[in-house]
């Protein structure tokens, strides 16, 4: 077919069906064309796919597209927006506003659509969380939406198991998405796959758009297993349909999916890109616009008007939005009825839940946080965090999470009572079994917080390399997930560089929107907790020791609450201004607190500034910050075992740091601090260093 028009031949009963799925083809070549960008052939090519799915069997309420019990869909091949920008425009959905309100516009109007791809638009290049009503996750990085997805369906299953009563079925929704070539080729999805199939996720549906193209040419250039066969592998049901544009065959795939009790099921379909056009087929179909002579052509081909730009035939739109809301909001007004006489045999429960769609905490959710007593000898920052999580859990019951098969290392197993592990067979359990799969622990994780839960994962600090994606992406859709990072330094010793970070925090740091929080001992830690679970648009990155670290005397110290500044005055000069600031956090903030007393000791005005939060301390008002880092004050030295990059903002032309400039080496921490430079005595001779400097 390639290079050639293809005349559709759908298998479609009757033709309002066909003229609503070249609606949506048709809008996609148009919308391409006017911005001279995007992604024209998968829209045309799956049309029939996505109007199946949404006319005859997603369960969405358009006028309350917020219904907690509603299905969710990711298009995972976010390059194929258009698809779902057309979908949501004939589907009639309305807006909702940030603060959850109905504006009385549609979601993606017709202008929206000639908009696309343009500055401000609702309708940006790739599906964009809270940007436009109806997506329910930011996808284009291709494999993000699928383990996006299997969080959303684990979700789904762990609020039925908390919620659900006897004649109160309150979640009990299906999760679908469509997926490419592009994802299957992505480690992310064959990871997310295998713990879906672990997990007999039965609410979960991957539709796969097999077109065997790729940007560079045919798919069989770098991809040509059985993908099918690796699903059933995984313990998936793997149905197969022969045709994009047989619509009956999609339909029975779709019920077959529905009658499945055990297991995900993953839908093989074998489309032509660019259905219809010259260049069907073709690898010129997929990123670029058709041009207007293919698009023309095109439309000629398919009995539209050729002249005819954003057509939405009378009836169209109209004939779609009932189909769905016919059957959505029945659905919608049963389940909110249901919830009113749920919420009065239950009460608890009711309330609870709501807490957990807006996004808040019970009240005295962190009254048994524990304060930590000054000891010398210490505890690890991550023990601490483990303490903490477990002190905190049992007020919050949906905080949920695990680590990448590390929990003993990370202490982020939940140990109380009743905590248990989601398992098949048994999803009321609290604590995720990810296994060693960092990338779609972060995914899951994501989809997981866009399903009302309170997400939580664990690895090392030198992983965080392997989930960068579902990290930042976090940080763009502004989901409150918490990533725990131990062994987070040169701390780690004997293992060697393979695993002591030392780029990873500046990378961290570098992620607009992330709050990276590196506490200094185990009374930071508890406040950097509580911290993290009142961020409502924020993810965290907790930061923390493999080693034990000091607890400070907060007696003779300030108060470990000042972290929720994310930097603060912890010790200060006896009398006068300070000669020198010395700034650490995590493990290094004892350093400079014994380097500080020495320096009083000889006579020498020093500050002890713990800043274990770039981020919160950005936020702070210019006034506050100037009393922190005063301006006058030029000499300051900052200490961490981790790169120096950013430093400097802080620091000054007249400053310096003490950090790592080359990877560590296996050895006793000890050692190591000695070989690196992390002594007391060495930030003494550097601060003096700096002191004579700025006389």
């Amino acid at each position: 077919m390639n290079g050639q028009s293809t005349a559709p031949t759908l298998h479609e009963d009757g033709s309002a069906g066909r003229l609503a799925i070249d609606t949506i083809r048709t809008l996609a070549m148009d919308a391409v064309q006017k911005a001279n960008s995007g992604h024209p052939g998968t829209p045309m090519a799956l049309a029939p796919v996505g109007h199946t799915l949404w006319h005859d069997y997603l369960r969405y309420d358009p006028t309350t597209p917020d219904w907690p019990n509603r299905d969710r869909f990711v298009l995972s091949v976010g390059h194929a927006s258009m698809l779902l920008y057309a979908l949501l425009h004939l589907a009639g959905v309305e807006e909702i506003d940030a603060d959850g309100r109905k504006t009385g516009e549609p979601a993606v109007s017709l202008d929206d659509i000639r908009q696309f791809r343009q500055l401000g638009s609702k309708t940006p290049g790739h599906p964009e969380y809270r940007m436009t009503t109806g997506v329910e996750t930011t996808t284009g990085p291709l494999g993000q939406g699928c383990g996006n997805s299997v969080g959303m369906a684990i979700a789904e299953r762990a609020l039925a198991a908390r919620f659900n009563r006897d004649g109160f079925p309150l979640f009990d929704h299906d999760v679908y998405v469509l997926c490419g070539d592009g994802d299957m080729m992505e480690g992310v999805s064959g990871e997310a796959a295998s713990i879906a199939g672990h997990l007999a996720l039965s609410n979960l549906c991957w539709i796969y758009d097999s077109n065997s193209i790729s940007i560079e040419g045919s798919t069989d250039l770098a991809f040509t297993e059985d993908v099918g066969k690796r699903f059933e592998a995984y313990g998936w049901n793997v149905i197969h349909v022969d045709d994009a544009n047989d619509t009956r065959a999609v339909a029975a795939a779709l019920d077959a999916f529905k009658a499945t009790a055990d297991r995900p099921t993953f839908i093989v379909v074998r489309s032509v890109i660019g259905y219809g056009s010259p260049r069907a087929g073709s690898e010129k179909a997929h990123g670029e616009a058709l041009g207007a002579e293919n698009v023309a052509a095109t439309k000629k081909a398919y009995g539209w008007p050729e002249d005819a730009q954003f057509l939405v035939p009378d009836g169209v739109k109209e004939g779609f939005t009932a189909a769905l809301s016919g059957r959505g909001q029945p659905l919608r007004e049963q389940w909110e009825a249901m919830f009113k006489r749920y919420a009065a045999d239950f009460p608890t429960e009711a309330a609870e839940f709501d807490l957990l769609r807006q996004g808040k905490m019970a009240e005295g959710w962190d009254a048994d946080v524990p304060v930590f007593p000054a000891d010398a000898k210490g505890i690890a920052s991550r023990e601490a965090g483990g303490k903490v999580l477990n002190a905190i859990a049992p007020h919050v019951p949906m905080l949920m999470g695990g680590a990448a098969d590390l929990s003993p290392s990370t202490k982020t197993n939940l140990t109380f009572d009743g905590a248990g592990s989601f398992e098949p067979g048994d999803y009321s359990g609290r604590n995720m079994h990810f296994g060693v799969r960092e990338h779609a622990m972060g995914s899951i994780a994501n989809g997981m917080a866009l399903t009302y839960l309170r997400s939580y994962t664990g690895t090392f600090l030198v992983f965080a390399d392997y989930m960068r994606a579902p990290i930042r992406l976090a940080a763009i859709m502004e989901v409150p997930v918490v990533f725990v990072f131990t062994h987070d330094s040169i701390g780690v010793g004997e293992d060697g560089p393979t695993h002591q970070p030392i780029e990873h925090l500046a990378t961290l740091r570098a992620i607009p929107g992330l709050d990276t929080i590196r506490p200094g001992d185990a009374n930071e830690t508890a406040e950097a907790w509580k911290v993290a679970l009142t961020h409502t648009s924020e993810p965290t990155a907790l930061i923390l020791s493999r080693q034990a670290l000091p607890t400070i005397d907060r007696g003779t110290y300030a108060p470990a609450a000042g972290l929720a500044k994310g930097a603060y005055i912890l010790a200060d000069a006896a009398d006068g201004d300070p000669e020198v600031i010395l700034i650490g956090t995590g493990s290094e903030v004892s350093l400079v607190v014994a380097a500080h007393e020495k320096l009083a000791a000889q006579g020498v005005r020093s500050r002890v500034v713990s800043m274990p939060s770039w981020y919160l301390f950005e936020k702070q008002d210019a006034a506050y910050r100037d009393s922190v880092f005063p301006p006058a004050v030029k000499a300051r030295l900052a200490v961490e075992q981790a790169g120096s990059l950013g430093w400097d903002r802080y620091v000054g032309h007249d400053g310096a740091t003490i950090t790592m400039s080359t990877f560590g080496a296996s050895a006793p921490l000890a050692k190591l601090q000695e070989k690196f430079g992390f002594t007391t005595d060495n930030i003494i001779e550097v601060a003096r260093g700096l002191i004579e400097k700025a006389k």
